[in-house]
Formats: structure tokens, C-alpha cells, sequence
């Protein structure tokens, strides 16, 4: 992010704290697209990706002043970690119905194969992503899928940047063995 984006974010927040409504959706806009594309690669699923993504920016709207600037972390390092908690107790709290008692399935729509290639991508990456010990998970899924430098995911997580990058090493190792478990042999554009 450009030099004065904290400044920006600061300004926006404060804005927001006095109910500013287009303060609020500006933060929206600029940081939306990368919390919900970190959401949807986390929990494999674009309509809870979606949902956790307006929850957090709902406690944003109701307490603005949750990030504070003299903390030393920039708010989109802060939001990043929000989400990413909230994805992962998402992930935690998975309940699933027996077949019975799922009510009746809902009609979709055609698709196309690619679409459905892109789902099966995303459902093998997100199951082998579950078998990886958790911050090796939460790197991965910051550097390789929400475009965040390895710096940047440092600061999220908390740790250092020779921490994060080891964890890269072993996660990405780990998750090719998975994938491989799961009859994926070439990587190609999964990673």
C-alpha cells in the first residue's frame, strides 16, 4: 500500500466513528476485495467467504476504534488478522447435518466446466490446507492466496519474518504432500 494509506485508513476510521456512511463504504471499497478473496481461499466457500467478510466490517462500522494506529500495526494488517480469525473459527465450528435432516437440495444452475473445475480446485486445496498444523495453514493462505508479502504476513501473524518464511518452507511442502495424497501430482496454477 502506498505511503499515507495508514494516514487514510486513520482518517476513514475516524469518519466512520462519527458515522460517516461513505467513510465507511471507502473502507469498504479499498479493502473489501482482499478480505474476501483471503475469506473464500480459507474457508473454501464463497457465500461464508462473503458472510465473514460483512461481519467484520460490521464490527468495524460498530466500534471504529477497535484499530488503534499506536498499536504499531496498519489497519489493513489488523483487519487481515480479524478475518483470518474469523475464517478459522468459521472452519472450527463446521457442523455438518446428516443427509436426512439437510431438507431438500436446491436447484442449480448449469454450469460450465470450468466452473466446476475452479470448485474442485478450491475444495482440494481447502481440504489439504485442513491436514497442515494451523499457522503453517494461516501462512500459506496469506502469502500464496491473499497476495500478501511474506513482511506483511509477518506482521499479521505476529512473528518474524524469518519465523514466517520457515513456515512457508514447511507448509507448502507439507500441502504438496497432500495434494499429492489426494492424486494431484503436478501443481500447475493451484499454487
Amino acid at each position: 500500500m502506498a505511503e499515507g494509506a495508514d494516514d487514510r485508513d486513520e482518517a476513514l476510521l475516524a469518519a466512520v466513528a462519527a458515522g460517516d456512511r461513505r467513510a465507511f463504504r471507502a473502507l469498504m471499497l479499498r479493502h473489501g476485495p482482499a478480505m474476501l478473496a483471503l475469506a473464500e481461499r480459507v474457508t473454501g466457500n464463497a457465500a461464508d467467504a462473503d458472510e465473514i467478510v460483512q461481519a467484520c466490517f460490521v464490527k468495524v462500522w460498530a466500534a471504529p476504534l477497535t484499530w488503534r494506529p499506536d498499536r504499531g500495526a496498519r489497519f489493513s494488517t489488523w483487519l487481515y488478522r480479524v478475518v483470518l480469525n474469523a475464517c478459522l473459527d468459521r472452519r472450527r465450528r463446521a457442523v455438518s447435518l446428516p443427509l436426512d435432516e439437510a431438507g431438500e437440495v436446491a436447484a442449480e444452475q448449469p454450469c460450465g466446466i470450468e466452473t466446476a473445475l475452479a470448485a474442485e480446485r478450491r475444495s482440494i486445496v481447502a481440504q489439504s490446507l485442513d491436514e497442515l498444523p494451523e499457522r503453517q495453514r494461516e501462512a500459506l493462505s496469506l502469502y500464496y492466496f491473499s497476495e500478501v508479502t511474506a513482511q506483511q504476513a509477518a506482521r499479521i501473524l505476529g512473528l518474524s519474518l524469518p519465523a514466517v518464511e520457515a513456515l512457508l518452507v514447511r507448509g507448502r511442502k507439507a500441502l504438496l504432500r497432500a495434494l499429492r495424497r489426494r492424486g494431484v501430482l503436478q501443481v500447475g496454477d493451484l499454487l
